[in-house]
């Protein structure tokens, strides 16, 4: 690839996509999500020969929610092996994150392993394989971003227990299907931990660079992946990372990535780097306005994407 002015490109796309700080609204449905400060942005590129490059508020912790899909998938990828697709599916679901009605109609089988559903049966297969699934969860988080300092948000998990409502009415769905084996409450109670790790976009790009790099073995706190399996979670983040508006990601960014409605969004092309951002505002998809604009731009000022 030709030689690429990151730095200059980072404060163009800085610059420019504050047009799009004041669209879109902070999560509220989460209340504890809604007190964050809406005119937050940091953006942090790690590259391959290990340079980085950063700005705003890229040092800010904030909730990563639906990010940390990536990292229980990858754990449950490494205990169950291709058998896992048994019980979670690999298509883009066509349908907001925290369908029931997709759930119901497809008897239980989650479409994906990154929306609501999916990551419920994921979240049930580590409580079933792992003897301290929070714990070994920090592990693995904390190995991969090589920095110790990771923990849970637990006035977020608390915040998302009290409101949860509809993803209890999913997991008792996925119970009522034989799709979850144990009790529903010990399997909200870590998929709202999980969903409250806190970490920055510099923790989130280094976390990342594994899967951008496709090393092998991939091997952090004892989770295994082949370079096969790294490449088909690469493949779901591409297809099914950014909720029903995943198609609309590839085409006008081009990456694999995945997104939270904390307001993270992380990148990453693959062989070349990984990119996080960061800013609150959402759209009416669940996807971070700014952020979603900002590695649009990125892709097209770098003139890089997988495509």
């Amino acid at each position: 690839m030709k030689k690429v002015d990151y730095s200059a490109i980072l404060q163009q796309v800085y610059d420019q996509s504050k047009a799009f700080a004041d669209e879109g609204k902070v999560a509220d449905y989460i209340p504890e999500l809604s007190t964050v400060n809406s005119s937050k942005f940091g953006i942090y590129l790690h590259t391959k020969d290990q340079t980085n490059y950063e700005l705003g508020d890229r040092l800010e912790s904030f909730s990563i929610q639906s990010i940390s899909k990536v990292f229980t998938l990858s754990m449950a990828f490494s205990h169950l092996k291709e058998n896992i697709w048994e019980r979670v599916g690999v298509e883009p679901s066509g349908t907001p994150f925290n369908s029931i009605v997709q759930l119901e109609y497809e008897n239980g089988i989650p479409r994906n392993p990154f929306i609501n559903a999916g990551a419920l049966v994921i979240a049930d297969i580590l409580l079933s394989h792992l003897k301290n699934p929070k714990e070994e969860l920090l592990q693995f988080v904390r190995a991969l971003a090589q920095d110790e300092s990771i923990q849970f948000d637990t006035k977020i998990a608390q915040s998302e227990k009290e409101s949860g409502y509809h993803n209890a009415s999913l997991v008792h769905m996925l119970k009522a299907y034989g799709n979850i084996k144990n009790p529903c409450e010990d399997v909200l109670d870590f998929y709202y931990n999980q969903c409250s790790l806190s970490m920055n976009c510099k923790q989130l790009a280094l976390s990342f660079s594994p899967y951008a790099s496709l090393i092998e073995p991939f091997d952090f706190a004892g989770i295994v992946l082949s370079k096969s399996q790294v490449k088909r979670i690469n493949a779901i983040m591409l297809s099914c990372g950014f909720y029903d508006e995943s198609g609309d990601f590839a085409f006008r960014v081009g990456l694999p990535g995945k997104s939270g409605v904390g307001g993270g969004i992380i990148a990453f092309h693959p062989h070349e780097y990984s990119i996080a951002v960061w800013s609150p505002r959402l759209n009416k998809k669940g996807n971070s306005a700014r952020g979603m604009k900002a590695l649009e731009l990125f892709t097209t000022l770098s003139g890089q994407s997988i495509f």
